[in-house]
C-alpha cells in the first residue's frame, strides 16, 4: 500500500512539472508576441523591450575610404569596444551617417567586401532613438 501511494505521489509530481514548463513556454511566447506587436505599432521604443525582442542597437557609419564598405553598422562589443557589420541588404532609408538603428541580423558565410566589417543579412531594422 505504501509503495502504491508513493508511486502515485511521485507520478503526480512528475506530471505537474511538465505542465508548469508548458505554461511557462506559452507565457514567454505570448510576451514576445506582445513586445513585437508593440514595436510594430510605433509606440515608444523602450530599449528593454527591443532587447527582449531580439534587437541590438547600432549606428550607421558612412565611409568613402578605399577598402571600406560605403555603409556599415557599428555594434557595441565587449569591454567598451565595438565591431562593424556589412549589411548586404541595407535599405536606402537607413543610409544616413550617424543614424541609430535597432537591428536583428544573421551572419553570412561569405568573403568580406571590406576590411573592417563582417558580412551580415538584415532580418529586421527599425530607427533607433
Amino acid at each position: 500500500m505504501f509503495l502504491k501511494t508513493t508511486l502515485l505521489i511521485f507520478s503526480a509530481f512528475i506530471l505537474s512539472c511538465g505542465t508548469t514548463k508548458k505554461q511557462t513556454e506559452t507565457t514567454s511566447t505570448s510576451e514576445t508576441t506582445t513586445i513585437v506587436e508593440t514595436i510594430e505599432n510605433n509606440e515608444i521604443m523602450n530599449p528593454q523591450k527591443m532587447i527582449a525582442a531580439g534587437y541590438l542597437l547600432g549606428t550607421i557609419v558612412y565611409s568613402d575610404k578605399e577598402g571600406d564598405c560605403p555603409y556599415t553598422i557599428q555594434m557595441p562589443g565587449d569591454k567598451m569596444e565595438f565591431y562593424y557589420l556589412d549589411p548586404i541588404n541595407l535599405e536606402e532609408k537607413y543610409k544616413k551617417d550617424g543614424q541609430k538603428v535597432w537591428i536583428k541580423f544573421g551572419g553570412l558565410e561569405r568573403m568580406n567586401r571590406c576590411d573592417k566589417a563582417t558580412p551580415a543579412q538584415v532580418i529586421d531594422m527599425k530607427k533607433g532613438g
